[in-house]
């Protein structure tokens, strides 16, 4: 079984932590979080540390208490230095364009496709077929990412279409006469 729970999780200076009737709040300068708390899972602070315990022993509790201290770990991780993911395009004519809140992509379609960013995600364009998806929520900046890779996810013959830097795509042999 897994011990992450034992583990406490430190804050650094000029992160507040408050849990309020079941509400967690970790705020910073760079941003404010919130997650509910798992009722099965009791929170000690003591002073910069805080500590994660399952109020009962049974195994789905303990895990849950595993859980609920990784979550509280991205949300103090997140309002200090934050998350990013990089996206690159492969593909003849495929581009990226921000424009204000709105993402515009050239993938190969009869019509251009256009991304509506939300808050609390700021996207970057360093070239036409880089992507970095920057934010201080783990869950969201994830989900962009994933959104925006399922417009034109890579395809295994030729390899076009948008993937995360370092992946690797299993190509597949052409077929033969």
């Amino acid at each position: 079984m897994s011990r992450i729970a034992n583990s406490p999780v430190e804050l650094p200076e000029g992160v507040e932590f408050k849990n309020n009737a079941g509400i967690i709040t970790v705020k910073s300068k760079s941003g404010t979080l919130t997650c509910d708390l798992i009722k099965c899972v009791d929170i000690n602070v003591d002073g910069n540390t805080i500590s994660f315990k399952s109020n009962k022993n049974d195994k789905p509790s303990v895990a849950l208490a595993g859980t609920q201290r990784s979550l509280v770990n991205n949300m103090v991780v997140g309002v200090t230095v934050g998350f990013e993911k990089k996206l690159e395009l492969r593909g003849v004519g495929y581009r990226a364009k921000v424009q204000g809140n709105v993402l515009n992509l050239t993938l190969g379609f009869s019509h251009p496709v256009q991304f509506m960013i939300p808050s609390g995600i700021t996207i970057e364009a360093p070239s036409q077929t880089e992507l970095t998806i920057k934010g201080c929520d783990k869950q969201l900046v994830g989900q962009v990412a994933a959104n925006i890779r399922a417009f034109r996810s890579p395809e295994p013959y030729k390899g076009k279409g948008i993937r995360y830097v370092g992946e690797h795509v299993v190509m597949k042999e052409a077929k033969k006469k």
